[in-house]
């Protein structure tokens, strides 16, 4: 790849902003549904409940933020990493069957079964030789294959773990806590998993030729 092709790097800071952003429009969006009325209420039907009302506003308000993140993270990077891209469809599609049907299942039921997917995808991959995390994760790390096999299994793990544990949620809790695990319980627990490689990551790091002939 010409470096005129390689995606720019963003900073890390406003790589977080962007993966944030719509999960906290989201949970104001549900909190305070008011706030978005003049975004939402063309879609809105009439008479509604006050719950239907904050569920389809925070999911139209979810659908309208994934895409506008996306639409950022091209003009910054001209990039659009895999995993934003299949979660931001996955939105519209789970959004638009919850205006449809005006029930919150489907936007409830939409982490369940894309991080199933994700994890079956990594796993499902490595049964027949195929590692697909670095591409899902885009990441720049160079590991070892045994480095790339381990992580991979463990990332599969962890997301049938999310699904399993949204579910656990969704079954047993009213739905302005699953909207506030969703916006602020998901992302902290992948970002501790993620820090928990670490040991790992280092264990089976690929050093850049340049570094290694210094010693």
């Amino acid at each position: 790849m010409s470096e005129e092709n390689k995606p720019k790097k963003v900073n890390p800071l406003l790589k977080l902003v962007l993966e944030m952003g719509p999960l906290v429009l989201f949970f104001l969006a549900n909190s305070r549904p008011a706030f978005f009325h003049g975004l939402v209420s063309p879609l809105l039907p009439e008479g509604i409940t006050p719950e239907k009302t904050a569920i389809l506003t925070s999911t139209g308000v979810l659908m309208a933020a994934v895409v506008a993140a996306l639409i950022a993270s091209w003009v910054l990077t001209r990039h659009l990493p895999i995993m934003p891209v299949v979660t931001a469809i996955a939105v519209l599609v789970f959004g638009s069957l919850t205006f449809f049907f005006q029930d919150r299942l489907f936007i409830q039921l939409k982490p369940t079964i894309v991080n199933a997917l994700f994890g079956a995808a990594l796993l499902g991959g490595l049964a027949f030789g195929k590692l697909l995390l670095p591409v899902a994760l885009d990441s720049v790390m160079h590991l070892d294959e045994a480095g790339w096999r381990k992580l991979t299994i463990r990332w599969g793990l962890f997301f049938f773990l999310l699904a399993g544990l949204n579910e656990a949620v969704r079954l047993t809790q009213s739905w302005d806590f699953w909207a506030g695990f969703k916006s602020f319980g998901v992302m902290p627990l992948t970002v501790l998993f993620a820090l928990a490689q670490t040991p790992l990551v280092l264990k089976h790091e690929i050093k850049p030729e340049a570094d290694q002939e210094h010693f």
